[in-house]
């Protein structure tokens, strides 16, 4: 995308990819610019979203952003918790996220899960009030899914590498079923 296309995505929101009864609903923090100019989740070059998902054996092949609609039919989805596209997660205020926890409530009551994976544990903790969760599976269900917390997968956060990623990933799938 042109800096002009960058700059319109701002506020943008993206399509869920959801469907009743999956196995896991990704829930990534919100849609970042370059992901909304392009309408596809985690679509950023360096985003290690889909790179996770194949080492983790989600799915047999690394899938390109534009094949999101590929993972229904594996029993997986994706959604956001924040709709709104912004340049950075960190121009989100808490009521955006408590705001947003409301509505993903909703659609787990719609489509019935099993699991929620949380792609973002700080955007988890600020939805939920929950300031100490760890990653992984978390003592409370939401609406009858088990939740699921993970680190973001953009590429700035630095402090997990692709390989600790596919590994963290790779026990959500296992757990999943």
């Amino acid at each position: 995308p042109t800096k002009e296309e960058l700059l319109a995505a701002f506020g943008k929101t993206l399509p869920d990819v959801i469907a009743t009864g999956l196995h896991v609903l990704f829930c990534g923090i919100n849609p970042g610019l370059y992901t909304a100019a392009v309408g596809h989740h985690f679509a950023r070059p360096g985003n290690r979203f889909w790179p996770a998902l194949y080492k983790a054996g989600f799915t047999d092949r690394l899938l390109a952003p534009h094949e999101e609609h590929e993972l229904l039919s594996l029993g997986y989805g994706i959604t956001n918790l924040v709709a709104r596209a912004t340049n950075s997660a960190a121009e989100l205020a808490t009521e955006e996220y408590v705001q947003g926890a409301k509505i993903l409530e909703r659609k787990l009551l719609r489509y019935r899960p099993r699991c929620v994976a949380f792609i973002g544990i700080g955007a988890y903790r600020a939805a939920f009030n929950r300031p100490k969760a760890g990653l992984g599976l978390q003592p409370e269900d939401l609406h009858g899914a088990r939740v699921w917390t993970l680190p973001s997968t953009s590429g700035l956060n630095a402090n997990y590498k692709p390989d600790d990623l596919a590994r963290l990933f790779a026990a959500l799938r296992e757990a999943a079923g």
